[in-house]
């Protein structure tokens, strides 16, 4: 929307709030909501001020004054509020210079796409993410000094076999890695994701399907590809809408990449492809119809993917999920015959929709920076001519141990990844998209994290410990 189709909007629509929205460091949506009355052409062309330093990883007390600065094009209404509420994403800026905070996610994106059109390279990188989810009834957890523990439920769940329910047990339910995809009454969750999908094309989203995954109690939405900004705020509002549509029916989602043992993680698999002048760039006449582009593309993800893992998979609970042995997408090669590397080309007939795959990310991941962060790695392959060398279109999960060695993996730890990202970020500060203030900022919120995790005993150690 413009600005003047937001105020005609307001006023034709009976707009009461409008939320304005912005996304923190580690990934999630923040929000402030104000009276319709008050925003006018000044309010949206000026922007909000705010306080900076209660937004964890941002700036100190005595430097807490910054903006919000509305993207009026992301506008569309709430479904979930009470009152009639027009939302609307945006960037942070200084409030003194009006530049683009170092540290904002969705400017580092646009930064990104801009940098790529200013190579010459390409002038729109599309993303189409592909993020996992679980969907349980009960959830509780416990970090004290004395109880450190979780507990999950849900009716459908594998485990429930022999439950016993006030009403009776039914008994159709998938089993462990067993819910791609059988119909209902197996899979229990065919009307909720038809509401959650019917909410966000109701939005404005453009979606195509869903379905159960392979884990119990998992499923996917499917999400049309988008430009990469404009895509991760629809992942923003993906996430938005799976939690409160679940909530709504009283249940509980979560984007955790492993949430419980014994079964599959959550994946969030990424399809990338540039396009110069109306042209999809990574078709061609090498391997897969790619382009000597998209293979140089595929070398940069292959190169720097630990540093990658940082911010494609940045929670200590990624690495229960990249787990080598099992079909986590851990070894860093390419194919286009199986799903077992990092990096997938899908098959297609049409040029237009060639693409390249990224397996590795899930979707605890912040979308802007993680978006951001696979371009940039593509593009540094690109501009640099780095080899991917040879596709691996064997069996990768199934190779002998002397060939499997030869093959490097991605990180198995989040501090392994941290570590990767501080030795190699480089290709990251090109054309200031990110900057090594905010890298070290983001760096430091996550060496919170490890240190939480490192530090607190598990129930596995009591287990095995506990009588030693």
């Amino acid at each position: 929307m413009s600005v003047e189709k937001i105020l005609s909007t307001i006023k034709d629509e009976g707009i009461e709030y409008v939320d304005v929205r912005f996304t923190d460091p580690r990934g999630k949506l923040q929000h402030v909501t104000i009276i319709s009355d008050l925003v006018d052409e000044d309010f949206l062309e000026e922007g909000f001020m705010f306080d900076g330093s209660s937004i964890a990883g941002w700036k100190s007390i005595d430097q807490s004054d910054m903006k919000l600065m509305p993207d009026t094009e992301s506008a569309y209404v709430d479904p979930f509020y009470a009152e009639k509420t027009l939302c609307v994403h945006c960037n942070v800026v200084e409030p003194d210079t009006g530049e683009s905070y170092s540290r904002d996610p969705r400017g580092t994106a646009e930064k990104a796409e801009a940098y790529l059109k200013s190579t010459g390279i390409g002038d729109t990188a599309y993303f189409g993410p592909e993020a996992e989810f679980f969907l349980f009834d009960d959830v509780r957890y416990s970090v004290t000094p004395h109880k450190v523990g979780f507990q999950i439920d849900a009716d459908g769940a594998a485990w429930n076999t022999d439950a016993e329910f006030e009403s009776g047990n039914l008994a159709h339910r998938a089993g462990h890695k067993g819910g791609y995809f059988p119909v209902n009454p197996i899979d229990d969750g065919q009307d909720i994701r038809s509401e959650m999908l019917s909410t966000m094309k109701a939005m404005g989203m453009t979606v195509d399907k869903h379905h159960h995954e392979v884990a119990s109690c998992q499923h996917e939405l499917g999400l049309i590809f988008g430009t990469l900004t404009a895509q991760a705020d629809n992942l923003q509002k993906y996430k938005y809408v799976i939690h409160n549509v679940a909530h709504a029916y009283g249940k509980s989602a979560t984007f955790m990449p492993k949430p419980m043992k014994g079964d599959n993680g959550s994946g969030m698999h990424v399809n990338m492809s540039i396009w110069k002048d109306g042209k999809p760039l990574f078709a061609g006449d090498k391997y897969a119809d790619l382009s000597q582009e998209a293979l140089w593309f595929i070398g940069g993800i292959l190169k720097h993917a630990k540093a990658l893992n940082a911010l494609t998979n940045p929670a200590t609970n990624s690495y229960k999920r990249l787990i080598p042995g099992f079909e986590a997408p851990v070894l860093r090669a390419y194919s286009a015959r199986n799903r077992s590397g990092c990096v997938r080309i899908p098959w297609t007939e049409s040029p237009k929709a060639k693409r390249v795959e990224a397996r590795f990310p899930d979707p605890s991941a912040n979308p802007y920076l993680c978006f951001a962060a696979l371009l940039m790695a593509g593009i540094d392959g690109i501009k640099n001519k780095i080899d991917p060398g040879p596709a691996s279109d064997k069996d990768l999960y199934d190779l002998p141990p002397e060939e499997l060695a030869e093959i490097p993996t991605v990180c198995g730890s989040l501090r392994e990844a941290l570590e990767s990202l501080a030795e190699d970020h480089d290709f990251l500060l090109a054309g200031d998209v990110f900057t090594k203030d905010q890298l070290e900022g983001y760096m430091a919120l996550k060496w919170e994290e490890v240190y939480a995790y490192e530090h607190t005993p598990h129930p596995v150690e009591y287990q095995y410990y506990y009588s030693c």
